[in-house]
């Protein structure tokens, strides 16, 4: 089922037609989608379905076979991984990267570096705002083999968001926290979302997801299997086969 979406509003991001392929192996097969402003979307899919590679196509770290992107009508396909932040669009990973011989203020601070000839002041006034919404303000002096999986989780979250992107790519931003700590994050997401910023997620916890996103695509093997609203995406019997296995319809 495609999305309503208003007929004067044009895609904030068009994924079209994007596969990568290694070797034989069709990591993403074809994939098309638009993402529309003010919305959080969610991919589900089992692992290898390729989610986390078509977030790596679409920040350009990972070369494509084929397809285009284009965000606020402009084809970024041919541009450096380095420019796409610049543009508006910023992401965390599945895996977290944070500089060890650095302090959390330190790795946070980074992501200001798209923001262009911001002061000193400015971004130090930037990196208190953001730790305070995160909850990290007492660790600021730590390194990140300090601490846990989840507060390494909640920087990389922090240099994500600091230079308050229009396009926010999340790789299972909740793993490794608690209940009580991804409740926290979808509910910072959803504030982000009030301030204007569009979010697409990749995450394995299908509550949270359902709990969070506005429209859910399903993958596997590559493809798309189903789309539509996330009560709709859970009970669907292709995800519940490929990924939810059977009882799934419990979370809807």
């Amino acid at each position: 089922m495609a999305e309503t979406t208003p007929d004067q509003e044009a895609p904030l991001l068009e994924v079209r037609d994007v596969a990568v392929h290694f070797g034989g192996v069709k990591a993403v097969d074809g994939i098309s989608m638009k993402l529309w402003p003010g919305r959080i979307y969610g991919v589900l899919g089992p692992n290898g379905s390729g989610k986390s590679t078509l977030l790596g196509a679409m920040t350009r770290l990972t070369p494509m076979t084929r397809g285009a992107f284009v965000f606020e009508g402009q084809d970024y396909t041919k541009k450096h991984a380095r420019t796409i932040q610049h543009m508006g669009i910023a992401r965390t990973f599945q895996t977290v990267r944070l500089l060890e011989d650095r302090t959390v203020r330190d790795n946070i601070l980074l992501g200001t570096d798209s923001l262009g000839r911001e002061t000193r002041k400015e971004a130090a006034a930037r990196v208190d705002e953001v730790m305070e919404r995160l909850g990290i303000q007492e660790v600021e002096r730590m390194r990140p083999d300090e601490l846990s999986y989840g507060m390494q989780r909640r920087v990389e979250f922090a240099r994500a968001i600091i230079s308050r992107p229009r396009l926010l790519l999340l790789d299972e931003p909740t793993a490794g926290m608690n209940t009580s700590e991804r409740e926290e994050i979808s509910a910072i997401m959803r504030q982000l979302l009030e301030e204007g910023v569009t979010q697409f997620i990749v995450e394995h916890d299908v509550q949270m997801m359902v709990d969070t996103c506005d429209y859910l695509y399903a993958m596997n093997f590559g493809k798309l299997i189903a789309e539509g609203t996330p009560t709709d995406v859970v009970r669907d019997p292709a995800v519940q086969e490929a990924y939810l296995g059977k009882g799934a319809g419990k979370h809807a």
